[in-house]
């Protein structure tokens, strides 16, 4: 019987993950409730040990030395306990052992519900010393179920919450799908240990290049600065003290390798690896990778910085919406303004030109006038001049000519409008166009209103 009770609170440890001293406080806490149940033994002080050797229960009623006893069962007179111990004084706590009756069902009971309660108890102190050591580490979680504000990750015999917030955009999340997650923070709540963890947080970034690159886990290698936009792409900036290391190389890895294992956890999230230098300039042109850098100036009273960088590398260097030049300036600390050469030499160009020196002989450019002028006024000569010009017979001739030609196609038309009939009168004109025409086939014509065919005009 002993050696299956002692058999079963290994299983509980094992199960439970729980040393084997917590499992045996639990069953004396709940041997305490079963006996405070009996009618006999409420109101006394009970306390239970169980010898984790021999597996026997002892059960204890302890009581107080007093006189004179004003309560039985929780008191003793002096001479009770001197002759249950030699010695005893007032004052004292004894602890008297004594042999209860077994207890019934609803005692029973309740010592399963206490064990249970202190188990689970136990359990979650458990867990959450063990993760609050983690707290700002990396873990392997299962995806358990997804919620439209939240998804639960299973962590082992505890599970972790994914808001909303600390979600990648775009990344698409299954029930049973194994990812890492970076624990964000770990707080004991009323149910337990509440646990939020993160897949958009940049120390994430940090993490999995101090797990996959061996230099960054031994201090070889140093991970400086991390920028992060999550789903689209990273900048970090790395260094080494050791002569002979390459930090960019010892990140990539042989043919890249390294690296890649980190971007396929990330789902294929870019990657730019730089070199830290202390000299902010270097830095900030390293960070800008892969467009290149004319010059740079800095402004430190206002932490700002003017960048120089060819014409036809402007667009790479800013990136696609702004996203290299943000990240290049996140991962520095400075606020970058980038222009190309095209643009200072037309700010060059357009800067206003010092004004020449009286003294050295120079002329002023004439003034423009403000207002329009008069006219000038003619002279007798000219006037003269127009006088003859229109006085002349060529001037005569050219403004009378067209004048009588208006007038006679106006009359030849007025004339024609009006005839009474559709008899053709023929003018020397005519006749010369109808010689001209014979043989031809005869045309419709169509007049002001009125459409007729020639053949049906009588013949002369």
């Amino acid at each position: 019987m002993k050696t299956e009770f002692m058999a079963a609170i290994a299983q509980l440890s094992a199960e439970r993950n729980l040393p084997k001293g917590v499992v045996l406080e639990a069953l004396e806490s709940a041997l305490i409730s079963a006996y405070k149940k009996d009618a006999l033994t409420h109101e006394q002080d009970i306390s239970v040990k169980i010898d984790p050797n021999t597996a026997d229960i002892k059960v204890y009623i302890r009581k107080a030395v007093v006189e004179p006893v004003t309560n039985p069962h929780r008191e003793i007179s002096l001479s009770d306990a001197q002759k249950l111990r030699n010695g005893a004084q007032i004052g004292e706590v004894m602890e008297i052992e004594s042999r209860l009756k077994n207890t019934g069902r609803i005692a029973a009971q309740t010592a399963k519900q206490v064990v249970l309660q202190r188990l689970r108890e136990a359990e979650r102190h458990a867990i959450y010393d063990q993760f609050s050591a983690k707290e700002g580490e990396i873990v392997t979680g299962t995806i358990q179920s997804i919620q439209p504000r939240q998804i639960y990750v299973g962590l082992g015999k505890t599970e972790a919450i994914l808001p909303f917030t600390e979600q990648v955009p775009g990344e698409h999340y299954r029930t049973g799908k194994q990812l890492k997650f970076y624990l964000l923070e770990i707080s004991q709540g009323i149910r337990g240990p509440q646990i939020i963890a993160s897949r958009s947080h940049p120390n994430l970034l940090r993490r999995l290049f101090e797990l996959e690159i061996p230099e960054i886990h031994s201090g070889i290698v140093e991970v400086k600065a991390v920028t992060r936009e999550a789903g689209r792409r990273n900048k970090v900036a790395v260094s080494t003290h050791q002569e002979g290391v390459e930090p960019i190389g010892c990140c990539l890895g042989p043919r890249g390798i390294r690296l890649q294992n980190i971007i396929n956890e990330l789902n294929g999230e870019k990657i730019d690896v730089v070199q830290w230098h202390a000299d902010p300039k270097v830095f900030i042109s390293n960070a800008l990778a892969p467009a290149q850098v004319v010059s740079i100036e800095l402004n430190e009273a206002e932490n700002t910085a003017t960048v120089i960088v060819p014409s036809k590398q402007l667009s790479l260097a800013i990136g696609r919406e702004g996203q290299n030049a943000r990240l290049a300036a996140k991962l520095t600390g400075w606020r970058i303004d980038i222009k190309s050469t095209s643009a200072v030499e037309a700010e060059t160009a357009s800067l206003p030109e010092a004004a020449p020196d009286e003294s050295e002989g120079g002329e002023l450019p004439p003034a423009v006038p403000s207002q329009p002028q008069a006219p000038e006024p003619i002279s007798e000569d000219e006037v003269k001049d127009i006088a003859t010009l229109l006085a002349s017979d060529e001037f005569r001739l050219a403004t009378e000519t067209p004048s009588v030609k208006s007038e006679e196609e106006s009359q030849i038309r007025f004339a024609e409008d009006i005839l009474p009939s559709r008899a053709k009168i023929e003018t020397p004109a005519k006749k010369k166009s109808a010689k001209l025409a014979k043989g031809k086939p005869k045309a419709k014509t169509i007049r002001k209103g009125k459409a007729h065919l020639e053949d049906n005009e009588p013949e002369e």
